[in-house]
């Protein structure tokens, strides 16, 4: 595709989750290895100022999605950490970018940052009405930061940055660990284990009250991609499915697709976050096309099938 024709492309966080389905969808589009750069943390700690002049040396366009990235329990335990290691991440390497006078610089932030009481579903102008909800408020407003800047530098230094909210993903490839995991990947192995081990209850977090939406994996990458082609606007974007599930049925539903026939029990005594999340997406489909293709149960088998061959 023309857009791309010999385009450097750094993709911070490129070997994560998110990253590899982006990285696969660039490819498809055409653009050569040696033209998508990838840091590894190990190599590259994006923490450090001189990382991130490193990382984005003769690079035409930076898709961050370097984060660091946990549920309800990790907010809980590591929110000084969410919130330094995401806000130092993005500042510097947007400041790094415009140093490197980069062509453009493609934020991917989070539903985490929208306010705690939010009309459903969330449209992009709510995004200030309010402070996030307590839970994810550090790592959500850590995320929130990078809006500003990117609009802060297009109006100072007309810097080509934009601003993507997604929302909750999910997918093959997820993070399945026990500590750090959020609510479909916590799902699928607390059930397949349970069905493994042939124990008679699984235990979840909460009231299953809550309600969210859940995007597969490979239709976030599209839609970053989709927005990197055709988007230029100071003005944040959501990228979602478009639809929510209250967590009680998601639950039902795992317990159906992972075969698991035993109790449920629900400790209350546990968060249940943010009581809604859906987002209006309808910006993203009028500013550059984007429309989730996957159907919830279609991707959660996907993603039961892949954890059952890779973890379980």
């Amino acid at each position: 595709m023309a857009y791309w024709d010999n385009k450097k492309i750094l993709v911070t966080g490129g070997a994560g989750f998110l990253g590899a389905y982006l990285v696969e969808k660039l490819r498809e589009r055409g653009v050569s290895e040696q033209n998508i750069r990838i840091p590894l943390s190990k190599d590259l700690d994006l923490r450090y100022w001189e990382n991130c002049v490193k990382a984005v040396k003769d690079i035409d366009i930076v898709i961050h999605l370097a984060a660091r990235v946990g549920g309800i329990g990790y907010n809980q335990a590591y929110p000084a950490s969410l919130f330094y290691d995401n806000a130092i991440m993005g500042i510097q390497m947007m400041e790094a970018a415009r140093q490197e006078a980069v062509e453009k610089f493609v934020t991917v932030g989070t539903v985490c940052a929208y306010p705690k009481f939010t009309q459903v579903p969330f449209k992009e102008e709510d995004l200030w009405n309010g402070y996030p909800e307590e839970t994810y408020a550090p790592y959500g407003l850590a995320k929130k930061m990078l809006l500003v800047q990117s609009q802060a530098y297009r109006q100072q230094y007309g810097f080509n940055a934009i601003y993507l909210l997604p929302v909750n993903l999910y997918g093959p490839g997820d993070n399945f660990d026990v500590e750090s995991s959020h609510v479909i990947p916590a799902l699928i192995r607390k059930f397949t284990e349970a069905v493994r081990n042939k124990e008679s209850e699984v235990e979840v977090w909460g009231t299953g009250q809550a309600s969210r939406e859940f995007l597969y994996v490979e239709d976030a990458a599209e839609g970053i991609v989709l927005a990197t082609e055709r988007y230029n606007k100071p003005e944040p974007v959501n990228i979602g499915a478009g639809f929510e599930i209250k967590i009680k049925d998601l639950v039902k539903l795992m317990a159906e697709l992972t075969g698991f026939k035993g109790e449920i029990r629900w400790d209350t005594s546990k968060p249940d976050g943010q009581l809604r999340r859906r987002l209006d997406t309808s910006k993203a489909a009028r500013k550059f096309g984007f429309r989730a293709e996957s159907r919830l149960e279609q991707g959660l088998k996907k993603t039961i099938d892949w954890y059952t061959k890779n973890w379980g």
